[in-house]
């Protein structure tokens, strides 16, 4: 069975600073007219880091969901950026770590329903000293969380940020 939906048009309704929503004409498989709700994002790069058995997490206020959560470093991708770029870039920049090397664990598609972000997920090695630099408008503190501790957090749902647990499931299971 065919699956492809082909789009007719794109309607760009709104192009912001960080996302573009649009409202496009496509086809069903079948040949039916519809419409897709679609949220254009550059997609982002998260890192994993832990150092003797601790877990790298930094802990900031998302207006979104109004609370302070705990989350791996991330950051969004600049246009053009190679994530591993930018997986560096965040972990430097919000924990004033800098890693030699980072690895490519997997890249997630975090909603695939109405988004069409990518989050690709690293694993930081040979990481040295740096110094904290934050972005414009950007509060967040880093801290080390024993292993045991954030898997009992995501365990009681204090950790929801999915490429949090993604990595830490990850980790469990490789390591």
């Amino acid at each position: 069975m065919e699956l492809t939906e082909k789009t007719v048009k794109k309607n760009v309704i709104y192009d912001g600073k960080i996302i573009r929503v649009r409202v496009d004409d496509a086809m069903l498989p079948n040949g039916k007219p519809c419409k897709r709700e679609i949220v254009d994002h550059p997609g982002g790069a998260c890192v994993l880091y832990v150092k003797e058995n601790k877990v790298l997490l930094v802990k900031q206020f998302r207006y979104a969901y109004g609370e302070a959560i705990y989350e791996i470093p991330a950051g969004k991708l600049n246009a053009g950026e190679d994530p591993m770029v930018s997986a560096i870039r965040e972990l430097e920049e919000e924990a004033g770590l800098k890693a030699k090397s980072v690895k490519h664990l997997f890249t997630f598609y975090p909603t695939p329903g109405y988004t069409n972000e990518k989050i690709y997920v690293y694993y930081a090695e040979e990481v040295t000293e740096g110094s904290v630099h934050l972005d414009e408008g950007e509060f967040l503190n880093s801290e080390y969380l024993p292993l045991s501790e954030v898997v009992e957090m995501i365990e009681k749902g204090e950790i929801r940020d999915a490429k949090t647990i993604i990595a830490v499931q990850w980790y469990l299971l490789h390591r």
